[in-house]
């Protein structure tokens, strides 16, 4: 544990300097919508999944890249401002920070494109870095870095005794080498299907998707959006939790502020019920507040 007894979590993974588009729908192809409003933000799943758990009550140290750009400035600022500890962040000469345009609509929903710049960049030699690792309880990875760097990553992980948490968002395909690292999945209900092939459009069918997919991985939490979310592991009886009555403002970064609350309770060794409990709870605050 560090000096303040928080538990420690270790994020490897991408930040992308997010442009926030408020308009009254997400334009089909070849339309153009009039907005209302655009902000910048700071973003990108590692960086988002950093942040949360920061403010989940986590020591959080923080590897990945960014640019020698004004967006990379912004982004190793915020994560100082989030209270994530950036000093495994490289910052790469010639390179652009990551970066991304969503669009969020009337109805709470969203649209993004990402251009991943420096996250695809570096070989994050900061990884060797014994003091990366010490006292570290959990890693956080995602599918917004190279596989290559996640295998590396989660390998010294286990080495270091943590517990590897991978939420496969965006999904793509992936190696068995790298899934065999893997002690807790986290997907929403497309990557869910993705990877196992069952359809999620309720808990029931969360349910079999989690244990689908425990049939792999000793640990599996499936997130169904607004119905709730499912938790599975071996041996024990599965949980599922409806989501707490909210009033939807937006579910942009809901995803990220989960895994981000998830990982910490895990670190802090809470039971795996109040891990889904704190995490859902730290989503619906989420989804019910305008972010800035």
């Amino acid at each position: 544990m560090s000096n303040e007894n928080k538990p420690v979590v270790v994020v490897v993974g991408s930040l992308h300097y997010d442009i926030m588009v408020d308009a009254p729908d997400r334009p089909r192809k070849g339309e153009t919508v009039a907005g209302y409003a655009w902000r910048p933000k700071f973003g990108g799943k590692g960086g988002n999944q950093a942040v949360a758990a920061a403010k989940a009550g986590a020591e959080v140290r923080m590897a990945g890249a960014v640019g020698d750009d004004d967006f990379g400035t912004y982004l190793l600022r915020a994560l100082e401002a989030g209270g994530v500890d950036a000093s495994w962040v490289e910052r790469l000469d010639g390179v652009g920070s990551g970066m991304s345009v969503a669009i969020s609509d009337n109805g709470g929903d969203y649209g993004a494109v990402i251009v991943s710049g420096a996250n695809l960049q570096s070989s994050l030699a900061s990884l060797a870095d014994e003091s990366l690792w010490r006292d570290v309880s959990v890693l956080i990875l995602q599918n917004e870095m190279p596989e290559a760097i996640n295998i590396l990553a989660a390998t010294v992980a286990h080495k270091a005794g943590a517990t590897v948490c991978f939420n496969a968002a965006p999904y793509r395909e992936m190696s068995d080498d790298f899934l065999s690292l893997i002690d807790v999945l986290i997907v929403n209900a497309i990557e869910a299907e993705q990877l196992c092939g069952v359809q999620v459009s309720d808990l029931a069918s969360a349910a079999a998707a989690a244990e689908a997919l425990s049939q792999r991985f000793s640990a599996v939490v499936v997130t169904a959006g607004g119905d709730g979310v499912v938790g599975f592991r071996r041996s024990a009886p599965l949980i599922n939790l409806p989501a707490l009555p909210v009033k939807l403002v937006s579910t942009h970064g809901a995803g990220d502020v989960f895994v981000g609350a998830l990982a910490t309770a895990i670190a802090a060794m809470q039971p795996f019920a109040g891990c889904l409990a704190a995490a859902n709870r730290a989503a619906a605050i989420h989804v019910s507040t305008k972010s800035v």
